[in-house]
């Protein structure tokens, strides 16, 4: 497994590439309303994007055909953006976008509320949110990777919950997806030993029922197998020699 180590120019393009996106996805969350169309959401995500002379990192890659994956309550990742699909009030929707700038990516993922919606699924939310949390916790310098999985597993699995396990973040730089896999639940080992200047995408999945997921038609959207509302939420983390820097954080 070969990780790589970003300099600190490449750092710096990355840090600017996570400014974007985090705008990006602050910008969407407050577009988000009842009787948008996912395609909507995409159009407008696409647009943002573009303000900033920047490329989205989903679009076409690997044949996705929009800039923003969009899913909605029981849709894990990875949904297609359709005029047809419409949020309604109650619903929760994840939207996971990367952006490119000079040839680096940044990738983030937020699960957001449409309208009044339930405790339950707020709950779940929140959860998920915390989760990262508690898995960058060993984001660090001498840490081993699989520390953070099963951080992230322990405080969602505290709740009831499950962690989804067909899908899992990855490292990031100049290719949307890197080494190392990052799973989001206890391995056998301890995996490699994180370095200063590495750059991971972190991103719980978490389903209120089981964590088993199916492939819809489309090969795409990926779903809980049992109905039950999932939620995402990522970010891309840069290892230092101290605590973790999250580039893709509002502020």
């Amino acid at each position: 497994m070969s990780i790589t180590i970003k300099s600190e120019k490449e750092i710096e393009l990355m840090r600017e590439s996570g400014r974007i996106l985090s705008i990006v996805l602050e910008e969407l969350k407050q577009y988000i309303r009842p009787g948008l169309s996912t395609l909507d959401i995409d159009k407008k995500c696409r647009e943002i994007i573009k303000s900033f002379d920047c490329t989205p990192s989903f679009l076409n890659y690997q044949g996705f055909p929009a800039s923003l994956c969009v899913s909605i309550n029981d849709e894990v990742v990875h949904g297609i953006p359709s005029k047809e699909r419409i949020l309604r009030d109650g619903d929760i929707v994840s939207l996971d976008g990367g952006v490119i700038y000079k040839g680096y990516h940044s990738d983030a993922a937020r699960t957001i509320a449409v309208g009044e919606i339930s405790k339950e699924a707020k709950q779940l939310i929140e959860v998920t949110e915390q989760s990262f949390y508690e898995g960058i916790k060993f984001a660090k310098q001498g840490h081993h990777l699989h520390e953070i999985s099963e951080a992230i597993q322990n405080y969602v699995e505290s709740f009831g919950y499950s962690v989804v396990r067909d899908l899992v973040g990855h490292g990031i730089g100049r290719k949307l997806h890197e080494e190392p896999q990052i799973p989001n639940f206890k391995q056998k080992r301890r995996g490699p030993k994180l370095e200063a200047g590495m750059t991971l995408a972190i991103e719980p999945m978490v389903n209120i029922g089981r964590y088993d997921v199916v492939w819809m038609e489309d090969d795409w959207t990926v779903v809980t197998a049992d109905g039950t509302l999932s939620a995402h939420y990522e970010n891309t983390v840069l290892i230092t020699d101290g605590e973790p820097e999250i580039l893709t954080l509002y502020r």
